[in-house]
């Protein structure tokens, strides 16, 4: 049975390679754009895309209610929105922390509820959620306070999700990079050694592997892809 996969973020540059990698091993796809054009996905085979507010509980709510009822299942659902703001404490104000929660942690928990009900009926399924290394390393964290905080959120749903649907097959794995090597990072650190960096086609394989039938097997799960960075 051809599984089905959920993929936000999908026009970014981690987007960008995590479908095409997921399209080309035969996997049919859901995929959601902010604001950019869905023809970018054209030359992908069974990759059904739209435009979504995922900051839109609603409109969120919609487009799982949508795809179910086109495909009768789902089986993982891949989190890749996200933003980011510098920033200590002392320069962050309650906007920049709402800001970030809404694009960091709002944007997967509107489709992880309706999924998580999902996966309950039919028997299981798997969450994958990008995470970052300064929620986890408060040195590197607190240079961008509400950054990390909104991320660190990630970490915790992901754990409360493997607590609840432990007994129900139900897996939520966080795949943490390093710096990833985008033209975006390389403009801002142009004197940096982009061959410590992680590759966007990495991120990607490490996606495929934990949708793999091993990856599958694979419980209460943290990835970190770090490389030298």
């Amino acid at each position: 049975m051809q599984e089905n996969i959920i993929i936000t973020g999908a026009s970014g540059n981690l987007g960008k390679d995590v479908v095409q990698k997921l399209s080309g091993l035969g996997y049919r796809l859901f995929v959601t754009t902010g604001s950019h054009s869905t023809d970018i996905f054209n030359e992908f085979p069974d990759v059904y895309a739209q435009i979504v507010d995922l900051t839109d509980k609603d409109a969120a709510s919609v487009f799982i209610a949508d795809t179910i009822k086109y495909t009768g299942s789902v089986q993982a659902g891949i989190f890749l929105v996200g933003g980011y703001a510098p920033g200590k404490i002392a320069e962050t104000d309650a906007a920049d922390i709402e800001k970030m929660i809404q694009l960091n942690f709002f944007t997967a928990f509107h489709l992880v509820k309706p999924l998580m009900a999902q996966f309950k009926l039919q028997g299981g399924g798997q969450f994958v959620f990008i995470g970052a290394r300064p929620a986890l390393v408060a040195k590197q964290g607190a240079g961008n306070f509400a950054y990390a905080l909104s991320k660190s959120m990630l970490f915790q749903m992901a754990e409360m999700i493997n607590a609840e649907g432990e007994s129900q097959n139900i897996t939520a794995t966080v795949i943490v990079p390093s710096t990833i090597d985008t033209p975006a990072n390389r403009n801002e650190m142009p004197e940096a050694d982009f061959t410590t960096w992680i590759p966007t086609t990495d991120i990607a394989e490490g996606i495929a592997f934990v949708l793999s039938k091993t990856g599958k097997k694979m419980r209460q799960t943290v990835i970190k892809l770090y490389n030298q960075a």
